[in-house]
């Protein structure tokens, strides 16, 4: 792995602001040795002002409206998210478009929104269930991918998270060809539409922990962890950010 991997943890509705600044607390702490990888938590809203992280620790928010400020009740801007030091901000996650039925046209506003206040996205893909056994995982991708990418050209740092839907939270992993073939899937339809003008990051997503972790790390074209549930608690997400760690060393 050429690239320094990412390790991002999706808290989702988990964690008041006090446990979110013990968690950090503890997490800085067990990480502090940490060199060859970036680490990133997505915390909610409500303690995104109120974190305090420093290197090799990033936030990320969960999501984000396209529109700088209006009538829009409940939601968040991209000026709001600035403001409390976020650096990164995650969108198309499945539970979003799933349960809160975002539609692809939303995704590419929140991405071209994201891109102009100056943060980095984190783009969710997969397939679910039912699209995988009717063998339309590599159509799928790309019409998340593409819709996504309408209008866009140029991408620096760009981050992307494979999470096949029927994996997250089931404790079911894709196997290692699903997650090779789907990585280096997503990697060509990138290079054939836009332009990367720095490092591109694909992350694996789907029931990761520390368990499965050093195995999926090994698949070629994963770079990375977006994960969930094991993000929860501090050891168990230390562990994954170690044994990334230690894959990263020995590539060197």
């Amino acid at each position: 792995m050429s690239i320094k991997p990412i390790v991002a943890g999706n808290w989702k509705m988990n964690k008041t602001p006090s446990n979110s600044n013990l968690f950090i607390s503890n997490i800085i702490n067990i990480l502090s040795d940490i060199k060859s990888v970036k680490v990133i938590v997505s915390p909610p809203f409500t303690s995104l002002s109120q974190l305090v992280v420093r290197a090799p620790i990033y936030t990320a928010a969960q999501n984000c409206h396209w529109e700088e400020s209006g009538a829009f009740t409940g939601e968040i801007s991209i000026p709001m998210l600035k403001d409390c030091g976020v650096e990164y901000v995650i969108i198309g996650h499945s539970e979003r478009r799933h349960i809160f039925k975002e539609s692809d046209k939303w995704i590419n506003n929140k991405l071209k929104a994201i891109l102009a206040g100056g943060l980095k996205p984190i783009l969710c893909v997969g397939e679910t269930l039912d699209q995988r056994e009717k063998g339309q995982t590599d159509k799928v991708l790309f019409q998340q991918l593409t819709n996504a990418l309408v209008s866009i050209e140029d991408l620096d740092d760009f981050i992307i998270a494979y999470e096949p839907v029927w994996a997250i939270g089931t404790g079911v992993n894709a196997n290692v060809t699903q997650i090779e073939n789907a990585h280096k899937t997503i990697k060509e339809i990138i290079n054939q539409n836009i332009n990367i003008t720095n490092d591109m990051h694909i992350l694996y997503g789907g029931s990761v922990n520390s368990n499965n972790a050093e195995d999926l790390i090994s698949i070629p074209g994963v770079d990375g962890f977006l994960i969930g549930g094991a993000s929860l608690d501090a050891n168990s997400f230390a562990s994954i950010v170690n044994i990334v760690e230690k894959n990263q060393e020995k590539q060197k």
